[in-house]
């Protein structure tokens, strides 16, 4: 396997904004290749944006996801994007350039170009959104260069995502993402990812607790909602019982002394996102 972390380098300057000092990264986790097997086989690989509410990345939802992606011969790229008081568009720019490097050495990383997906969880969920609804916004597209979709996702897995910024927003991650900014109501319409889906949006998964206590419910529903009016095909799980942060719904990723596996039905989610990823 090559396990490799790369510093995602971005002017922040540029496009008027501060990440504060923060180098944010990229780390690969890409399964070697074997001439016994295949030599040169292509993977589908997926891009994680840990949740943590914009104040950080939660390791909860990090190494542990990418390894049972590698486990089902995926490749995974965990992204630790910038987070407060790092503001928005900060975060996008980290995820076009992480897209757009696999892209870009798709040849030696084995990875399929065509089914690289932006993964998120909460507010990671509400990151790899509005990466999927906004991606080819010209202030994107001008400050990379980018001129023949580098930088595309061919898919997004949302997990528990923060979507809206209306009615049923969480609210701390909005604010942590706009700042100064979060009652500015061009602000609050461009993160409200519900209302950015286009016709360049990618395909989705999507899946949500129906008791979520962090994030309601209704963020997926209404993606999921938005997705259908534009003809987006998506495929989206409502699971009846667990609370916000579920990750893979497991001792590996959850403290032992806070999960006893009373929601263990729910971890059948990341064996669906694996099939999906791997048929888009």
């Amino acid at each position: 396997m090559i396990y490799k972390v790369i510093d995602i380098e971005i002017n922040y300057k540029r496009f008027g904004a501060d990440n504060h000092g923060y180098q944010p990264t990229m780390t690969l986790y890409l399964p070697d290749n074997s001439d016994a097997i295949e030599a040169g086989r292509k993977r589908p690989t997926v891009v994680i944006c840990p949740g943590g509410g914009y104040q950080g990345t939660a390791d909860r939802e990090a190494e542990g996801v990418a390894f049972k992606f590698i486990a089902a011969d995926c490749n995974a790229v965990v992204v630790r994007y910038s987070c407060a008081p790092a503001r928005f568009p900060c975060q996008l720019m980290e995820v076009a350039f992480a897209i757009s490097k696999i892209r870009e050495n798709a040849e030696e990383w084995n990875v399929n170009p065509d089914k690289i997906s932006v993964m998120g969880f909460s507010a990671g969920g509400h990151l790899a959104a509005s990466y999927g609804t906004l991606w080819n916004r010209d202030f994107i597209k001008e400050y990379f260069g980018f001129e023949n979709g580098e930088n595309k996702p061919n898919g997004m897995i949302l997990c528990y995502p923060v979507i809206t910024s209306g009615e049923k927003a969480h609210r701390g991650s909005i604010d942590n993402l706009l700042g100064d900014k979060k009652d500015d109501p061009e602000m609050l319409e461009l993160v409200s990812c519900e209302k950015q889906v286009n016709e360049d949006t990618p395909k989705a998964f999507i899946w949500h607790t129906f008791e979520d206590n962090g994030v309601p419910v209704e963020n997926s529903l209404m993606m999921a909602s938005s997705l259908a009016e534009k003809k987006i095909n998506t495929e989206l799980h409502i699971f009846p019982h667990g609370w916000h942060g579920l990750s893979l719904c497991n001792n590996i990723v959850l403290h032992p002394d806070t999960y006893h596996g009373e929601y263990d039905e729910v971890q059948v989610w990341i064996d669906l996102a694996i099939r999906w990823l791997k048929n888009l």
